[in-house]
């Protein structure tokens, strides 16, 4: 079953490789800059990356996934600080596989283990909380390509 298509939500979402990262945090928070950043790092770094949506994200749950899309009159648009509205091939749909929350209040340097997910729609996924002075891009990366050390 699929829950319908509710109201957008105030976040951005990049598709890096075959999954999706969906980007939430307060206004000027740098949701839409490390949107652009993961994409100008996909080459070098991840392989594959492509902007699916800025500003606004529609979130469905379906099928046991979450999958995000870009709201019809901001598909394929990016707001890049200081040059404005920029237009960039975009991903109409994408699986969601982790959630990126910047200027978390609850970011740590060795999260909890009840930190490092979330349940959003009723799917539970990974969940990575930035502090506002972390640099959100090194983070995600390495959460992208990395593995949780067991010791």
């Amino acid at each position: 079953m699929s829950e319908p298509l509710g109201p957008s939500i105030h976040a951005s979402a990049v598709l890096v490789g075959a999954r999706a990262v969906l980007i939430r945090g307060p206004a000027g928070s740098g949701k839409s800059s490390l949107a652009l950043a993961l994409i100008r790092a996909a080459p070098a770094v991840i392989g594959f990356a492509r902007l699916v949506a800025d500003d606004r994200t529609l979130i469905e749950a379906a099928h046991g996934r979450l999958l995000a899309r870009p709201v019809a009159e901001l598909a394929g648009l990016l707001e890049v600080r200081g040059l404005g509205i920029r237009r960039l091939p975009y991903e109409p749909v994408a699986t969601i596989s982790h959630v990126i929350d910047l200027a978390a209040a609850d970011g740590a340097r060795f999260p909890e283990d009840s930190a490092r997910q979330g349940t959003f729609h009723g799917i539970l996924l990974p969940r990575l909380a930035v502090i506002a002075s972390a640099d959100p891009l090194a983070l995600v990366l390495a959460a992208l390509t990395t593995s949780a050390w067991s010791g």
